[in-house]
């Protein structure tokens, strides 16, 4: 007798609304890039208004259904009105650095990266996680952590401490609402070649110290979030929550 095979899981976001924050360029436009391919609409949030209508402009050219939210992910009652109505799927790639030696630290750097990474990350989530319980639906909250949320770095105390925090907080998550059917996962890249990141690549001194760190023998690219992102938001990662997915090219496997 011919065994029955398992089922391969699906990938497919057809019919599914997503919202994606820090989505006007980086990681969080390829993240709302490997949404949208794979058929949902997504709502791409930021609060850079002239490059958020430019990309989401380009993803709408490419035959993707987007659309923009000018939206500041500090701000508590802006979020709140972003969850009119519930997303199946929610990804947090909006995020704040301010590099210092720890003694030098200022109290408004630290104040600025813990109110985008923590406490925005924190009440995106709650706000979401709320919509869905009222509508009585599951989803899949992902945020964009990092490497940093499992190790420190030079120059790097208050953007570790902010992402090791995010760490914590989506554990107690995943406990509170998996049985809502809602999971909540963080993506932890090392250090990816964008925009942004390009000084850092750009200095001998801070390239040298990543590649050397990074076993694969090659720096990350955004394409390289894509797949974990799509994986997360899709069923084909329905028994997976309260966990870190590491891109990091092997940088904490030691």
């Amino acid at each position: 007798m011919t065994p029955a095979l398992p089922q391969i899981p699906s990938f497919d976001l057809s019919g599914r609304r997503a919202l994606v924050t820090g989505a006007s360029s980086g990681i969080g436009l390829g993240c709302a890039v490997a949404l949208a391919g794979a058929g949902a609409h997504v709502v791409c949030a930021a609060r850079r208004a002239d490059v958020l209508n430019d990309s989401v402009a380009a993803m709408r050219h490419a035959g993707h259904s987007a659309e923009a939210l000018v939206l500041d992910q500090s701000d508590t009652g802006a979020l709140a009105a972003a969850f009119c109505d519930p997303f199946d799927v929610v990804l947090n790639s909006a995020g704040l650095a301010r590099h210092s030696a720890a003694v030098d630290t200022d109290v408004a750097d630290y104040d600025a990266v813990m109110d985008v990474n923590v406490k925005g990350a924190y009440f995106l989530s709650s706000y979401a996680a709320r919509a869905l319980i009222a509508a009585g639906m599951p989803g899949s909250i992902i945020h964009i952590g990092s490497q940093m949320g499992h190790v420190g770095g030079p120059d790097r105390a208050v953007y570790c401490a902010s992402k090791h925090a995010l760490e914590g907080m989506v554990k107690a998550m995943a406990v509170e609402w998996g049985k809502a059917g809602i999971r909540i996962n963080t993506i932890c890249p090392t250090f990816i070649r964008t925009p942004l990141s390009e000084p850092t690549f750009n200095d001998p001194d801070k390239r040298a110290w990543i590649v050397d760190r990074i076993k694969l023998p090659r720096v990350g690219e955004v394409c390289d979030i894509m797949g974990a992102a799509l994986y997360l938001a899709s069923d084909a990662s329905g028994m997976v929550t309260g966990t870190a997915m590491m891109v990091d090219g092997g940088w904490t496997a030691d």
